[in-house]
């Protein structure tokens, strides 16, 4: 079998999540420069066998489109001609940043820890991994 990759897409920095071969465990990879993440992802899957990506679709509470989604629809279409082969599924990822800091505080790590926007960018990738596989 193969790889989902999970990716919380950020204008600075982006989580990162993937599953075990067998797609039922999903763990953190890594965070990456957004400017190095077209370069990851190619590494990566030339390296990896990888059957999807998932991207966090960032909603308000109205439903409409968070004003991040201008950024992202253009890193999807960099995404889609680096690496065509690997089809591309958005997951609503309302609250994951919440439920991520959340996980931190209950996980117990430190205060100072808990800063780490790295840390809680990977954890969002995860949940949204997670959730995603729940739905299965």
């Amino acid at each position: 079998m193969s790889r989902i990759l999970a990716i919380d897409f950020g204008t600075k920095r982006t989580g990162i999540a993937v599953t075990d071969e067998l797609q039922i465990i999903a763990s953190g990879l890594t965070t990456v420069n957004t400017k190095e993440l077209v370069a990851f992802l190619k590494d990566y899957t030339s390296k990896e066998n990888v059957e999807l990506f998932l991207v966090g679709e960032p909603k308000q509470m109205d439903n409409s489109a968070s004003e991040s989604e201008v950024h992202i629809v253009k890193f999807l279409s960099k995404l889609e001609k680096a690496i065509p082969k690997i089809p591309i599924k958005r997951v609503d990822e309302r609250f994951t940043s919440k439920m991520a800091f959340q996980t931190m505080i209950d996980s117990g790590l430190k205060k100072s820890q808990r800063k780490n926007k790295a840390l809680i960018d990977e954890i969002s990738a995860t949940l949204i991994l997670q959730s995603y596989l729940y739905s299965k």
